[in-house]
């Protein structure tokens, strides 16, 4: 349980301070401990709660324009994303994304560095907000997600906000799924109440942390937490 506590306090606080990456944290803590089908449903029963929070907390910075068509295409990834989980070797498909992630992030980072930020293409943009709603809809996986949403907004307030609404609307199908089928038990529904105080802790943690620290330096977090998620996911289907 101390192990589930830190790893609950150490996954929100990232959560916090970035608006996601905590499935990246929190997983990789636990892997070494836990089975990964007890972990997803944990993780989403804590990561629920979050987004709501966070969602209320930056509700004047939620630009419905864009979360909502966003959520729309992450509830339709499901659709080629349980075709392709049935057909294929879905480590390729986790590794594809990975490097996709990875240059999208490298890409993110040379940007920041440009002093007049251009416009993306509202193609480039349709292409990975399609893909991220395939992967955040069927491996619960933000950080696509993420970096179409850092396109799309200007700080770090707006990136929260909107990533939150769109997490609450891929939450609330999984959460339904996982019911369903049974993944979310009464013990693991107990293992979390247990933990929603470590996940408070940490989560106010890295919002506080946000107010203190400069906008530029948390968006470079953001691009540095994107590009190990992209490397987690292609180093975890490459064993």
């Amino acid at each position: 349980m101390v192990w589930m506590i830190i790893a609950a306090v150490c996954a929100f606080y990232v959560k916090g301070l970035c608006g996601f990456a905590n499935t990246l944290v929190f997983t990789t803590i636990l892997s070494f401990k836990i089975n990964n089908i007890n972990i997803s449903p944990l993780e989403l029963m804590l990561g629920y709660p979050s987004n709501l929070i966070l969602a209320f907390q930056e509700r004047k910075s939620i630009q419905w324009k864009v979360c909502l068509p966003l959520a729309i295409l992450v509830l339709l990834g499901n659709i080629p994303g349980i075709f392709l989980l049935k057909h294929t070797d879905t480590r390729v498909i986790k590794i594809l994304f990975g490097i996709v992630v990875i240059l999208i992030g490298i890409e993110m980072f040379f940007r920041e560095k440009q002093k007049s930020r251009r416009k993306s293409s509202p193609l480039i943009l349709g292409i990975i907000g399609f893909l991220s709603g395939m992967l955040c809809g069927l491996y619960g996986i933000g950080a696509l997600l993420a970096a179409y949403v850092s396109r799309v907004t200007e700080d770090t307030k707006a990136f929260r906000a909107n990533l939150s609404i769109v997490f609450i609307a891929e939450n609330t199908f999984r959460v339904f799924i996982y019911c369903f089928t049974s993944i979310i038990t009464l013990e693991i529904f107990l293992q979390a109440l247990l933990l929603i105080p470590a996940m408070l802790v940490g989560l106010f943690l890295g919002i506080k942390s946000s107010f203190v620290l400069d906008e530029k330096l948390v968006r470079k977090l953001v691009i540095i937490m994107l590009i190990l998620s992209g490397l987690a996911l292609v180093l975890n289907n490459l064993k």
